[in-house]
């Protein structure tokens, strides 16, 4: 789902609230943590956040009053906490600050708030959290794994584990909690607990090993029950990284889980893992990560969830030693089934192959219908494009093989889905198929991390259009519980430095504060002793290497992404956690860069996949790796020494940002000529130069002419994965819009249309992965779902569309609205449901108009700033703007009016200059 549709849906919730709640003034999307209404949180310290809905213009909280209590009807009589009216216009993660928390309780919530005009609200409808186990202490299950033999060097059939219980009461509430050595499917009296997959998730395992809580009192019942369990390979013991891999973290699958059952007369009963459950095989005979799911249903164990079964040949199960202390609470969101696709056409290739086109490069798996007669295996092997004459095409795959096989059991309709698997994939090979399949065999399932969509972006241009739906779904295809580089072949790792650049675009498209939160959880964990940071998050390449090296771009983001959060969240309690982590890569940088201050050794991957070419007068945009090395490691000082000041730490932020002004200077004696070219004469060098503040201020304009008349020179861009993300604003804030619009539109090669020109659906590794020719890049690195160029995203909503963010007041406390329309569009819009309420910046060329929506939520405001007009010549709702309600100032700027204003929804217009030579208004 994206443009105008994505709009409705961003909103729907804010209007939907305001009609049900009939109150002008009032509270909404009560989050605590980040979630709403979370079940099995340990934070002890949770954070609660709300949103202000007001019918009028300027509206800001200037106090609020929360209270807490273990029962919703005890809220108003005995809470267990109440913070007292707090004199305060902040409505986002403010700390409970009541007594320790009880695990295992469910405590609710409310608050009410009074605004700066007088208001005040009713208390809000009440919200919970509830926290889980909180410790090792409160679990009294025994890690066991089945007694089968296996052979490790190679996937075995999943194993099921199961027991059976008796309650003998009624029944008041039952939770599940669940974690695993390896992946697990949990089901209680033959129905599935909860929606989750892949649980319980991707982590440094060795360090930080995540569980699951469940509420499954619908699922139990008085009398005899039965509990059963699937274990899975997945990231634990499957094949991971490349060169067929097995077995990272151990051979062993294992399960930990504990059921507790209140009863209304106040005792509980715990079931939990350990002697007497049994365990055997059954119709998953292969489940792999990278090469897919072996299934035969011939050899399902009806009834084995359910109470009664006969598990008499059933195996036992075996203690095993693994640690309780490293189990913790998921911070972010779990993956689940997030929407179906229906294919568009079946195609028969040249080969004679049968394909389903599905249309939409994605990730997850497909639904399979069918019958047939017993012992038939269908095949469904998964790519991503099909080759020059039109055939099934897997070869950039690598080793993996996606493939999915499925044996009918015979009879009535048959439906299959794997359970410990995912594909990237637009087309699917089906084989052997019993008779003919229609369109309707097959449904794509997709699959992601559940983060609540926030932005959306839409233009006049429609290929502008598909390449924003390009970027969603490179993020939908890489946010799976961790974010990877790609989702296909043998690879999928959580490479740092694709998420660095992509950080601040992601977080627009979606709220990812949680998924973030969690990730960097696997940072602080996987940083070496020597400060430096992993290439990938979990570390699952240079593990058991305590004196590994970082590349430059990659280990700061360690850094970068923890700036990011703060900027987009406002999260100051995640910068404080993550500080220390930052402050010690910051160091490790120090150290190996000497007293020079120059970064000049070790391995580094510089500005990866650079535009090279086979002209002989041209070799290539390559930047020398040592001055994106020093570069980088000046700009994790800079935000390191930002981060400082933010969390109140004087004096680091004095040593770093004297720090980071030494690296400026040992930098440009280096890399940078009098006249003010840079040893290396790329647009990689220029960008970072400029957007890392590397250069005197009297040095910007000509560097950026430089970098214009390099894109001018070349007509194209010639960056790599960390360049990209910094180009077109280091050329729009230079004042060359011009040229910004001219990459951004440009559909040759190499630029972001290109790819769409071509079909793509997804962002793509290479700037040229499918040749004009319908030919493909080298078959070793070659992925058509990989979202690091989608870093333009980003500056689509900044610049194009105008929504932007003041590093004062993160989080969108202060907007700067600052549309910069060029390129010949005539509209652009975007959305953002921040954590105050709805943003908008959308504006319209019409009738020789230029008009400006802007929405500012409620306890937020804004400045705006109107390209090309005149401050007499310019209204608000039809009447001159320094009379509008909600505007505080308007003021002449230049070429543009500066207008100040609090929240409400706006409409501007005025004349519309006509478009430069350049492109630009």
């Amino acid at each position: 789902m994206h443009g105008s549709s994505v709009r409705y849906a961003l909103v729907a919730t804010t209007l939907l609230a305001a009609t049900a709640n009939g109150q002008a003034f009032h509270l909404e999307r009560l989050r605590t943590e980040y979630a709403v209404n979370p079940i099995g949180i340990d934070e002890p310290l949770p954070r609660l956040s709300w949103v202000l809905h007001s019918d009028r213009r300027a509206t800001m909280q200037s106090a609020y009053e929360i209270r807490v209590a273990k029962n919703a009807n005890d809220l108003g009589r005995s809470p267990v906490w109440t913070s007292g009216k707090v004199s305060s216009d902040e409505s986002v993660n403010r700390p409970y600050a009541g007594p320790a928390l009880t695990p295992r309780q469910r405590y609710h919530w409310q608050v009410r708030a009074w605004s700066n005009d007088g208001r005040a609200t009713e208390w809000s409808t009440p919200a919970f959290f509830e926290t889980g186990l909180m410790g090792a202490a409160q679990w009294k299950a025994k890690w066991i794994t089945p007694d089968l033999v296996e052979d490790t060097t190679k996937s075995n059939p999943s194993p099921l584990l199961r027991t059976e219980f008796v309650l003998d009461g009624t029944i008041a509430s039952a939770r599940a909690y669940v974690t695993a050595l390896g992946l697990y499917e949990m089901q209680i009296n033959g129905r599935r607990v909860g929606d989750h997959i892949f649980a319980p998730g991707w982590t440094s395992y060795d360090k930080r090993l995540q569980y699951q809580s469940y509420d499954v009192t619908d699922l139990v019942k008085r009398g005899p029950n039965a509990v059963g369990v699937t274990l899975g390979d997945g990231w634990y013991r499957g094949r991971l990284a490349w060169d067929t891999k097995r077995n990272t973290y151990g051979t062993r699958v294992a399960l930990l889980t504990q059921i507790v059952v209140r009863y209304t007369d106040g005792r509980e009963q715990v079931i939990a893992s350990g002697d007497g459950w049994k365990a055997s095989t059954g119709p998953i005979q292969m489940s792999d990560i990278y090469n897919g799911e072996t299934y035969d249903a011939r050899l399902e164990k009806t009834g084995w969830t359910l109470a009664g079964y006969d598990d008499k040949s059933w195996s036992g199960v075996k203690p095993i030693d693994h640690s309780k202390e490293i189990i913790i609470a998921p911070a972010g969101p779990p993956i689940r089934r997030i929407e179906e696709i229906t294919p568009v056409k079946i195609l028969r290739t040249p080969r004679g192959e049968t394909v389903f086109d599905m249309g939409q490069n994605m990730v997850g798996w497909v639904k399979l219908r069918l019958s047939g007669p017993a012992g038939t295996t269908v095949r469904l092997q998964h790519a991503e494009v099909l080759d020059k004459a039109g055939n099934f095409y897997t070869d950039n795959l690598r080793n993996a093989k996606q493939t999915d096989a499925y044996t009918l059991k015979g009879g009535a309709e048959e439906i299959y889905e794997p359970h410990f698997t995912f594909h990237g994939f637009r087309y699917v090979k089906v084989d052997g198929y019993p008779g003919t399949p229609a369109l309707s065999a097959i449904t794509g399932v997709v699959v992601h991390s559940d983060m609540p969509r926030t932005g959306s972006f839409e233009t006049s241009d429609a290929m502008l259009n598909q390449l924003y739906h390009n970027i969603v779904w490179g993020q939908k295809g890489n946010f799976v519980g961790v974010p990877t580089d790609c989702p296909q072949r043998d690879e999928r790792l959580g490479w740092t430095g694709d998420a660095q650049v992509f950080a601040r675009t992601a977080a627009f498209n979606y709220d990812v504060a949680g998924f973030f939160t969690n990730w960097l959880g696997d940072a602080i964990a996987d940083q070496r002793p020597i400060g430096s940071v992993p290439d990938v998050i979990p570390d699952v390449l240079t593990r058991g290497q305590p004196n590994a090296t970082s590349s430059s771009g990659w280990g700061d983001a360690g850094v970068i992404i923890p700036w990011t959060m703060y900027l987009t969240y406002g999260d100051t309690r995640l910068l404080a956690r993550q500080y220390p982590s930052m402050r010690g890569y910051v160091e490790y940088q120090r150290k190996v860069a000497g007293d020079k201050l120059l970064w000049n050794s070790g391995w580094h991957y510089g500005d990866w996949l650079a535009f090279s070419t086979i002209r002989a007068d041209y070799p290539g945009a390559t930047t020398d790796k040592d001055l994106i090395a020093t570069a980088f490691y000046a700009h994790s000082t800079d935000l390191l020494a930002r981060a400082a000041r933010v969390l109140g730490k004087t004096d680091d932020a004095r040593e770093y940002g004297d720090l980071f002004e030494r690296i400026k200077d040992a930098w440009n004696k280096e890399y940078a000529t009098s006249s003010g070219r840079l040893s290396s004469n790329t647009q990689t060098a220029y960008a970072l130069a400029l957007e890392f503040h590397l250069l005197p201020d009297d040095g910007r304009a000509d560097a950026g002419e430089r970098l214009a008349a390099n894109v001018r020179q070349m007509g194209h861009l010639t960056t790599g994965f960390l360049g990209t993300p910094y180009l077109t604003n280091s050329l729009s804030t230079t004042g060359h819009l011009a040229e910004s619009y001219q990459l951004l539109l440009n559909k040759k090669y190499p630029s972001w249309l290109y790819p769409i020109t071509q079909g793509a659906t997804t962002i793509w590794e290479r700037w040229d992965g499918q040749k004009p020719d319908s030919s493909f890049q080298e078959i070793s690195m070659n992925s058509f779902n990989h979202y690091a160029y989608g870093a333009i995203g980003d500056w689509m909503v900044r610049v194009v569309a105008g929504l932007d963010i003041d590093e004062a007041a993160p989080a969108y406390k202060h907007i700067v609205i600052h549309p910069q329309p060029g390129g010949g569009l005539t509209s652009a819009r975007a959305e953002l449901m921040t954590q105050y309420g709805s943003a908008v910046s959308g504006w319209k060329l019409e009738g020789g108009q230029l008009k400006l929506e802007v929405r500012v939520p409620p306890n937020t405001r804004a400045t705006v700033r109107l390209p090309g007009a005149t401050l007499a010549q310019v209204t608000e709702g039809g009447r001159a703007v320094a009379s509008s309600t909600g505007v505080t100032s308007a003021t002449q700027s230049g070429d543009a009016v500066l207008v100040e204003l609090g929240s409400g929804d706006y409409v501007f217009s005025y004349p519309a200059r006509v478009a430069s030579a350049r492109g630009a208004l």
